[in-house]
Parts: structure tokens; C-alpha cells; sequence
């Protein structure tokens, strides 16, 4: 190719775990000849970290796009009841904002949207709709013009779901240039969140190829790649886990307790997340009693910001640690807190320095597995919950049916805490480890450390083409 320049695109803070804060830059240098641009939206400044980057200075999407997108999402679930007679696909609507006049007229328009385009062929204008009101944006003219000064080679998406990305896209296919997005989730597809239209789709496996293929039809099997996902990558640099002592010491953890890690959830997916950490607090106390010296590491959701652990945290301190992820905010949504390099080498220790994880459906069993470590997902509704969440409603989401029947320890009550916990610190949790390791596979393309390397030799075949 003539030139060498491969863009990458970050709409928001999600692609800078995989992209930014892994080794995906360093084997780009070392399996290619090509240069790697950082196009990027996110308040982070990459050029402190050596990186070369183009800023975007749009903050803010179209208004008419976002409804665009909103309602593509929603027929989009719609049309999956209709082909799968399965109504699971209704629990990933999220409920709509009515806090201001523009949200009234948002999701007033939104509504008038997918009534009118309520069907395959209406999502297939929508889809046009969107393409159409993206290449009006000024947004887009911008992207455009830098796009010919710069003549990149290839243009690199790392998340597919931010309506930011679909300008920059746009102007990209419109000049020629290959484009592709990477989904950047396990959970992404059956959700409806597909926004960008690219060239090329690289995915974390067969299996989410397959989801792919069969969410979105006018996908063909040759603009698939797979690739597995770089988050994972850290937990095979042992060059990055530091000695017990000095973590046990930098964290003010007891280095005569063997630690159980409690991964939080988001307050949607577990609005009574506290309740969890109390019921595994009071079943370490009765192990503790028979002479085990166990503590908890609680890690919080990256993006969970509440107050509803402090009570419990601050009344047990004598067993719960509180190590907070390394993120940083910078706005109120989600997607506006990003994380940082040193939650990545944070994250790799305390999976290495603990004996297992509990959590409530959370995708740590991965970084577990990785480590050849087990989790344990809680699976029982605690007292004081109401009828509008459930955790059957949780775990009949699509991607848990991807799952073996023994890749996790089940929780099906309180008072199975104490004694599964006993037996998960036991050699016979040698299987429920075999089993998440399995599954971990059919989610994650392996070797799970190579998967910025198969990005890279995906990229570099496309270019030659």
C-alpha cells in the first residue's frame, strides 16, 4: 500500500482499555511497518503516553442521529422477538429520560420513528436515514477533509455502538478508504447496538461471528475477522504482578489472610449489589470461626459511583478491603469515565492475589479463568428486592446460554456462601475452573494473549487488498 497510516478511531473512552492501555501499540511496531494514528474523541491525552494522535473535538451527536439510532435499536429488538419468538429481547430496553424538554422531544420523535419504520424493510431505511443525516452533519465535512490531507490507509473503530463514530465512518467509505469496527463486548450483539456500518467486523470468535451473521444479515461471512479481545492480554504480562508482600503492604491487606475478591456490578444490573457483600461478608465470618483466615478484596464497578456500599464497608473493616478501580471521570455518563494504564496492572494483581472472585453474572469469570482461577456467580434474590428486577432476569440474557453447566460455582442462597466458598478453596474446584476455561474459549478466540497480534494481521491483509 502507498501509505502506511492506520487510524484509530476512539469515539468515547471504551476503546482505551483495549486499544490504548494493552500492547496493542507496541505489536503493531514490532509485526508491521505501518503507523498507527490515535484519532481521538476522548478527553485523554494519549501524547503523554508517546502516542501519536489526531484530536476530534465533537462532543456532541446530531440530535437527529441519536433518534436515528435510538430508534434503530428498538426495531432492531423488535424484529429479533418477531424472528426468534423469544421475548428476552425486551429486558435490553432501557427505560427512556423524560428529566428535560429535550429528552420530552427526543423520545417523542423516537416513538414517532419506530412506528413508522417498524419492520425489516423500515429498519433498512432507517439505516439509510442514518447515512444520509450523517453525511449532512458538519461533523462529517470536518472528517472529510482531514481524511484528505492525512490519506490513511485504513480507518479502525473500537467500539460499534457510539453514534460519534458514524461521520468519521461515512466520510471514510466515501473517500475509499477501508473502514472496520471491533465490538467491543461479549454481550453487545443480541442488544440491539449495532451503529456504525463498516467494511469490516472483527470479532472475539467463532461464536460472536456467528451472533453476528445471524443479527445482522446484510453482514457477509467474508467482512467478518477473528480476533479475541486485547482486554485479557494483561493477565499474561507476569512481568506486571508485583511480589504478595508489596502489594499485601501497598493495599493495607493482612499477609496471613488467603482474599476472596467481590467484583460489583453496575446498580442496573445489581441494585442490591451491598446486600451480596453483606451475605458474603457473614459467611466468611463463619469460616473464619472454624479456623480459616479469609478476607474480602471489594472491587467496584468501574463505573458505579454510589454510595450504597459505605455503611457496609465502613462496619467490616476487619475483613473487607476496598481497592477502587483506577478510572477517572470526567462526565456523568457512562461512557465519559474512562480508565486507565495502571487499572489494567491493578486489576492483572488482584486477580493474582486472591483465591477466587463472586459476583453476580459478571464477565470477571474470564480474567479468572484466565489465571486459571474460579468464580462463583450468586444466584438467588435477596430479601428486600422488588418485582421490576430479578436474577433470573439476569441470567436468562442471551450471551449466558453460550455458557457450560459447570463453568461457575452456583449461589443459590445465603446459606450456600459458606460451605461452596470451603469447597472452592479445595482441589476438587480443579473442574469448575476446566469449565470456565472451556467457556472462556468459545467466548475468546485462543490463544487469548495473541489477539492485538490477530487484530494487527487482519488489518495489515486488508490493506493489501
Amino acid at each position: 500500500m502507498s501509505n502506511k497510516k492506520i487510524f484509530i478511531l476512539l469515539p468515547d473512552g471504551v476503546g482505551l482499555r483495549n486499544f490504548a492501555f494493552t500492547d496493542f501499540y507496541n505489536k503493531c511496531k514490532q509485526a508491521t511497518e505501518m503507523d498507527l494514528i490515535f484519532w481521538n474523541n476522548t478527553p485523554f491525552d494519549l501524547s503523554k503516553m508517546g502516542y501519536e494522535e489526531i484530536k476530534l473535538q465533537q462532543k456532541k451527536s446530531n440530535f437527529f442521529l441519536e433518534v436515528l439510532k435510538n430508534a434503530r435499536n428498538e426495531i432492531e429488538l423488535n424484529c429479533n422477538i418477531r424472528k426468534s419468538k423469544d421475548a428476552v429481547y425486551d429486558s435490553y430496553r432501557f427505560p427512556f429520560s423524560y428529566k428535560t424538554l429535550k429528552s420530552v422531544v427526543k423520545r417523542t420523535v423516537t416513538c414517532f420513528v419506530i412506528q413508522l419504520f417498524n419492520s425489516e424493510k423500515g429498519l433498512e431505511k432507517v439505516r439509510t436515514l442514518i447515512r444520509k443525516t450523517g453525511r449532512k452533519t458538519d461533523f462529517y465535512k470536518e472528517c472529510s477533509e482531514l481524511l484528505k490531507l492525512e490519506k490513511p490507509a485504513f480507518v479502525f473503530c473500537t467500539n460499534q455502538r457510539i453514534s460519534l463514530a458514524i461521520a468519521p465512518l461515512l466520510a471514510a467509505q466515501d473517500l475509499k478508504i477501508p473502514t472496520a469496527t471491533f465490538i467491543f463486548s461479549w454481550d453487545n450483539l443480541p442488544k440491539g447496538t449495532m451503529v456504525v456500518e463498516t467494511d469490516y467486523y472483527f470479532v472475539w470468535s467463532s461464536h460472536m461471528k456467528q451472533e453476528l451473521l445471524y443479527y445482522y444479515p446484510y453482514i457477509k461471512v467474508n467482512q467478518i475477522v477473528i480476533t479475541g479481545s486485547p482486554q485479557f492480554e494483561n493477565h499474561f504480562n507476569v512481568d506486571n504482578i508485583i511480589p504478595k508482600e508489596i502489594f499485601f503492604k501497598q493495599n493495607g491487606l493482612d499477609v496471613t489472610k488467603k482474599y476472596i475478591c467481590y467484583s460489583g456490578d453496575d446498580v442496573t444490573t445489581s441494585p442490591y449489589d451491598s446486600d451480596y457483600l453483606l451475605d458474603l461478608i457473614n459467611a466468611l465470618r463463619i469460616l473464619n470461626k472454624k479456623g480459616f483466615q479469609l478476607g474480602i478484596i471489594f472491587r467496584r464497578c468501574p463505573v458505579d459511583f454510589s454510595d450504597r456500599f459505605n455503611l457496609i464497608l465502613a462496619s467490616n473493616k476487619d475483613i473487607v478491603s476496598n481497592i477502587d478501580p483506577k478510572w477517572h471521570k470526567v462526565g456523568e455518563g457512562w461512557n465519559t469515565i474512562l480508565p486507565t494504564s495502571e487499572d489494567s496492572i491493578l486489576q492483572l494483581n488482584i486477580v493474582a492475589h486472591t483465591q477466587l472472585v463472586v459476583n453476580l453474572g459478571s464477565s470477571m469469570v474470564f480474567d479468572y479463568a484466565a489465571q486459571k482461577k474460579p468464580c462463583a456467580y450468586i444466584n438467588y434474590n435477596p430479601k428486600r428486592h422488588n418485582g421490576n428486577w430479578s436474577v433470573e432476569k439476569i441470567y436468562n440474557f442471551i450471551h449466558f446460554r453460550s455458557m457450560p453447566n459447570d463453568a461457575v460455582v452456583w449461589l443459590n442462597s445465603p446459606e450456600d456462601i459458606a460451605y461452596k466458598i470451603e469447597n472452592m478453596l479445595g482441589d476438587e474446584i480443579n473442574e469448575v475452573v476446566a469449565g470456565a476455561q472451556e467457556w472462556f474459549r468459545k467466548i475468546n478466540q485462543h490463544p487469548a494473549d495473541q489477539a492485538s497480534q490477530r487484530i494487527w494481521d487482519g488489518i495489515a491483509e486488508i490493506c493489501k487488498k
